[in-house]
């Protein structure tokens, strides 16, 4: 177990018919909470990273950071970086230790997208690392990476032709889902998913994970959605707990960061396992 692929986390999962925490970090505080709630959960987990996270922390600290969290660690643990356009940034992740992107070309033609998929698909070979693709934006903007329009959807025979022509590992279709904050129950595409997965039996990455409900959750993770990504309901969590934290401080007039800390913590550490349990990896270490 311990640091694990993408491959084997998602694989595993897409057999079995569970789904796997894929959560965002934002700083080394949510990177320990996130590992030690996969940990109590019995779960494994795939820790993101977004271009922006790893440009204002840089990938050195964040790797070193990963490094000293998980050695020891004994649930299967992924590193990845989420949603990234920039060729440069991928080849700075996979030389540091990044066992796992995602090639985020989506707004460029398919021809060209897949183009250079097959080119990154290759470099991540070399490096022992996996790949996750796809050819159509999720709605919505998440750390300065996309757009609020909705994007066409390709035919099933683009999707299929672009996941075999690439070799990619797992595949992020647009089913109706979005980034960001839900203003209304989303209309999904559920029949997409088996579409894709029967045709071409592969592990599925459900973004914009955040606010769907449980019954979804369970219906698309039962077609083979094995990758589910968590960002903004991270966020709210971290940002929500500091704030109720802050707030009862200044009503008592009581200033201790590190109990901040560790309320924070304590906070991220629950919805891990709480996710874990919901998506049914709990237990599965």
């Amino acid at each position: 177990m311990a640091v694990s692929t993408l491959k084997s986390i998602v694989d595993a999962a897409f057999t079995q018919r569970y789904g796997v925490p894929a959560i965002n970090i934002v700083n080394d505080l949510t990177m320990e909470a996130v590992l030690n709630g996969a940990v109590e959960a019995r779960s494994p987990v795939i820790v993101q990273t977004s271009v922006k996270t790893v440009k204002s922390i840089g990938s050195q600290v964040l790797f070193a950071l990963w490094e000293s969290m998980t050695a020891g660690i004994d649930v299967p643990v992924a590193l990845h970086l989420d949603h990234c356009p920039d060729r440069d940034v991928i080849t700075e992740c996979l030389e540091r230790g990044w066992n796992s992107v995602l090639f985020d070309a989506s707004l460029l033609p398919v021809e060209e997208n897949q183009r250079q998929t097959i080119e990154v698909v290759a470099q991540a070979r070399t490096f022992g690392a996996h790949v996750e693709g796809e050819i159509e934006a999720i709605t919505g903007v998440e750390d300065g990476i996309g757009s609020s329009d909705e994007a066409a959807r390709q035919s099933l025979e683009v999707s299929l032709r672009f996941i075999e022509a690439t070799g990619v590992d797992v595949f992020a279709p647009a089913i109706g889902n979005a980034h960001g904050v839900y203003k209304r129950e989303p209309v999904l595409d559920f029949q997409r998913v088996t579409d894709i997965v029967t045709a071409h039996p592969i592990p599925i990455a459900l973004h914009g994970g955040s606010g769907l409900t449980d019954a979804q959750f369970a219906d698309l993770i039962s077609r083979g959605c094995a990758k589910v990504n968590i960002s903004t309901a991270l966020k709210i969590a971290y940002m929500k707990s500091n704030l109720a934290f802050l707030k009862d401080a200044e009503a008592r007039d009581k200033w201790d960061p590190p109990s901040l800390f560790g309320h924070v913590r304590t906070d991220i550490v629950a919805l891990t396992r709480n996710l874990a349990e919901q998506f049914g990896s709990a237990g599965k270490a």
